[in-house]
């Protein structure tokens, strides 16, 4: 009689963009974008960030640690931003946030892209 058990399974293979390095950096910078229109994104992507940090080495750790900075100095900034409501000004400072959250994620990504580290990535300007 012969065995008509099919052979194990092998282990699922992930696109890596769980695993830290470019591709997961990239998304996480997706992320940060795709928030300004569904703003539990940017959360995800804060702890994609730090679940990575430290574990690519190289040029991607830069991107996580501006990705993390982004992140907290961008929620300060909206902070501000939000208590100058009151004061009229505060609505030009969010729509300035928004501006300053997509630039530093197009920085981010262009420099992903090319495989090169961030710059900066313990600036609080780009």
């Amino acid at each position: 009689m012969t065995d008509t058990n099919p052979p194990p399974a092998a282990p699922r293979q992930t696109d890596q963009w769980l695993e830290p390095g470019k591709t997961n950096v990239q998304i996480v910078y997706f992320l940060y974008i795709a928030g300004m229109f569904i703003p539990i994104l940017p959360l995800v992507g804060l702890i994609m960030a730090y679940i990575n940090r430290g574990k690519a080495g190289g040029w991607v750790d830069t991107h996580y640690t501006y990705l993390i900075r982004t992140f907290w100095i961008g929620l300060l900034y909206g902070a501000i931003a939000v208590i100058l409501m009151m004061l009229l000004i505060g609505f030009l400072l969010l729509v300035a946030v928004a501006v300053w959250i997509i630039v530093r994620c197009i920085v981010g990504l262009q420099a992903a892209g090319r495989g090169e580290p961030v710059k900066n990535p313990e600036s609080w300007l780009i």
